[in-house]
């Protein structure tokens, strides 16, 4: 039996030399200390030795083998988890030597500066800053802006509706209707915000949209004053030799109403298929205020009077920077947002 534990030793320990990890460890713990294992197959042979002493003698022998068997395996599991431990150790190791991994400085995004430039200008002007509720109501939204229920212009406006008599607002007006209905005119303010309108998103729709709406009421404005302040906001916004063009058009909340467009900046006015070849790109709606809507704020029209303008600040920015696609703002590509 000595010799034969001697045997069982050395094949021990050529086997713990091959492990080269601890799945190949617990093969051989199987192979020795498993149910079918050598040390169970030993265990087995004392049931056909008849003499007690001999038996007790052997049973002493296996159980020696058996815990230094365990003890082998133990000292080798130190020494391959050890191993492993090193391993990792070595490829997470980091070389103080390399450079840092490179990143980037968060900034603001293209139609946030845009808007930005926007407001200085005006501000710059005398203009000053109000705001108003994303969630409107009629009221607010279309009727005390000269739009009834049922009149046709409201086809103008594509409306999300909510629950209650509310709805998402579609422009920015309704901001001009609560401020004039807080504060006394002389007043000059603009309003800059999202508005939302039930369009398909396309090249250049979203049903999400930016607005900044404007707004003057004194004793003595007129259409020419609006026009002079329209064509100085075009040369600070899109350069000094910008040209504008003022068409008659229609909006219920002003009268006479206008469009206004300005040299196209991509050709300079000499024509591109951007501004269909006539060198001109329309910039913005206005007008003179209607005096139902002085009269829906209290207002007399006899006294005071005024204009009102909107811009779309996504359409100003596609203009200034030739942008052919307004999703482009809203895809959250990196590689177009740093261009900015």
């Amino acid at each position: 039996m000595d010799l034969q534990k001697e045997e069982i030793l050395k094949e021990l320990f050529l086997d713990l030399d091959k492990t080269e990890n601890i799945e190949d460890l617990e093969k051989v713990k199987v192979k020795y200390l498993g149910k079918k294992g050598i040390i169970k197959n030993l265990m087995e042979r004392l049931k056909i030795i008849e003499e007690k002493e001999e038996r007790k003698k052997l049973g002493e022998l296996i159980n020696t083998l058996k815990e230094q068997i365990e003890d082998e395996i133990k000292n080798r599991e130190v020494v391959l988890i050890k191993k492993l431990k090193d391993k990792k150790i070595e490829e997470e190791r980091i070389d103080e030597t390399l450079p840092g991994y490179p990143y980037n400085f968060g900034k603001r995004h293209i139609l946030k500066l845009v808007e930005s430039e926007i407001v200085e200008i005006f501000m710059r002007m005398g203009f000053h800053l109000s705001f108003g509720p994303e969630i409107e109501n009629e009221y607010y939204n279309f009727e005390a802006l000269n739009i009834p229920k049922y009149h046709p212009s409201r086809d103008m406006w594509d409306t999300f509706y909510l629950p209650n008599g509310l709805l998402l607002r579609t422009h920015t007006s309704p901001v001009q209707i609560r401020t004039m209905e807080k504060i006394k005119p002389p007043l000059r303010i603009i309003s800059p915000g999202r508005c939302f309108r039930r369009d398909p998103f396309d090249a250049s729709h979203s049903p999400v949209f930016h607005q900044i709406e404007g707004l003057m009421i004194d004793k003595d404005t007129s259409l020419s004053d609006l026009m002079g302040i329209i064509n100085l906001f075009a040369k600070k916004m899109f350069g000094e030799k910008t040209q504008t063009k003022f068409y008659l058009s229609y909006f219920p909340f002003v009268e006479p109403g206008i469009e206004v467009a300005a040299t196209c900046s991509l050709c300079n006015g000499k024509g591109c298929n951007v501004c269909k070849y006539s060198g001109y790109v329309e910039i913005l709606g206005a007008g003179m205020v209607h005096p139902d809507v002085l009269k829906n704020v209290g207002i007399d029209p006899e006294i005071w009077q005024g204009f009102a303008f909107g811009l779309g600040i996504e359409r100003v920015a596609m203009i200034k920077y030739g942008i052919s696609d307004i999703r482009y703002f809203y895809e959250n590509d990196l590689r177009f947002l740093n261009e900015f």
